[in-house]
């Protein structure tokens, strides 16, 4: 980008910060993650913009809650046209991005990555606490606990395994991977071999012989990949020979408190549909 765009930017965010409040007035997120908490945690009138994705209901969680709010695609010039006090960026937000806007003096708080649901408490608490709601992080932190405990594991440990659009699953030591076993289900792909997010094979599917195939409920409407696997002869008859629950991966795409909804479902499914001891 051309130095003298550099200086414009910069020049802009300076004049932001000179006499900024405590808590900012003028936040911008740029990562679907990031969306869901902003849209939960913050005041209205404090989110200048969220992303495009956080308006489609497909992917997100807080689809009715964006309704009405600027958008962007995550571009630079997008982003410094607002003139944030606060931009709230993921793991995956791109890098070039993230790098202009510090380079540019904005205030960037970059998310990470729970791995867990302690590290899905912590999140929300950093989200809160830097839109100035730190109560409202505690109170959805104690929902989310309250759901949880709420919950009845499975009575056997289910082997369960999540096929998700092109034969993705959900890797072990990843949250999705905590979800299964908060459930007191076991995540077959760790019996797979599998140690990130990959595809498994139908056949290893078949060969795991898994108690529960766990896939994405989908929209209404909206083929997709997804289908073509569901309609796979060796996946129907892992469909019939096993149980099979459908969660939609929005459920569990980002931290926040949907989670518990993901461990609700696979417990409640495990106890109501597998033999009894």
């Amino acid at each position: 980008m051309p130095s003298r765009l550099v200086i414009t930017f910069a020049a802009m965010m300076s004049a932001v910060s000179i006499g900024a409040a405590a808590a900012p007035v003028r936040v911008v997120s740029m990562n679907l993650c990031a969306d869901e908490l902003v849209l939960r945690l913050a005041d209205r009138d404090q989110v200048l913009a969220v992303t495009y994705l956080a308006r489609d209901p497909r992917g997100s969680t807080v689809a009715s809650e964006a309704v009405g709010l600027p958008v962007t695609r995550g571009l630079t010039e997008e982003v410094v046209a607002l003139k944030p006090d606060l931009v709230i960026a993921g793991a995956f937000t791109t890098r070039t991005t993230v790098g202009m806007l510090k380079r540019v003096g904005a205030p960037v708080l970059e998310l990470g990555v729970p791995a867990d649901l302690d590290g899905v408490r912590a999140q929300i608490r950093q989200v809160a606490a830097a839109l100035g709601h730190p109560e409202r992080g505690e109170a959805m932190v104690a929902a989310l606990d309250a759901r949880l405990a709420a919950i009845v594991p499975a009575r056997r440990p289910l082997r369960a395994l999540v096929m998700r659009p092109n034969a993705f699953t959900v890797a072990p030591g990843g949250l999705g991977d905590a979800l299964i076993r908060a459930a007191g289900l076991v995540n077959v792909s760790a019996e797979i071999g599998r140690d990130r997010l990959g595809q498994v094979p139908l056949e290893a599917a078949a060969l795991a012989n898994p108690d529960l195939i766990v896939v994405d409920e989908g929209a209404p409407g909206s083929p997709s990949l997804a289908d073509t696997l569901l309609h796979h002869p060796v996946f129907r008859a892992l469909a019939r020979a096993h149980r099979t629950v459908d969660i939609p991966n929005r459920l569990w795409t980002c931290p926040g408190p949907q989670v518990a909804e993901v461990v609700a479902r696979l417990a409640e499914t495990a106890n109501t549909q597998a033999p009894q001891p």
